[in-house]
């Protein structure tokens, strides 16, 4: 497997990190002879790095979400089973 690079750094075990909004509207790029327009670049970046902040927070709201979810199905879970356990009436 090649190694791979970001901010002329080795991703630690060889794996990508989260890229995040900041790298990508701060990243440059090498001049070449028949270039791409640097504004429309810029502009793209910016746009990228919008959308990512975006879905970065989305992740962050759903994770919130999702450990309230949890906490509130363990809550339920161990109300429901010491109510409806009736004492000495099971097989085990």
């Amino acid at each position: 497997m090649a190694q791979v690079y970001r901010g002329g750094q080795p991703y630690p075990a060889g794996h990508p990190g989260r890229l995040t909004p900041h790298e990508v509207r701060t990243r440059e790029f090498a001049a070449r002879r028949r270039g791409v327009d640097p504004d429309e670049v810029r502009e793209f970046q910016a746009r990228v790095a919008d959308e990512l902040a975006l879905l970065n927070e989305a992740v962050r709201l759903l994770s919130q979400e999702n450990d309230r979810i949890k906490r509130a199905l363990r809550d339920w879970q161990t109300l429901h089973a010491r109510e409806c356990r009736p004492p000495n009436s099971g097989h085990w």
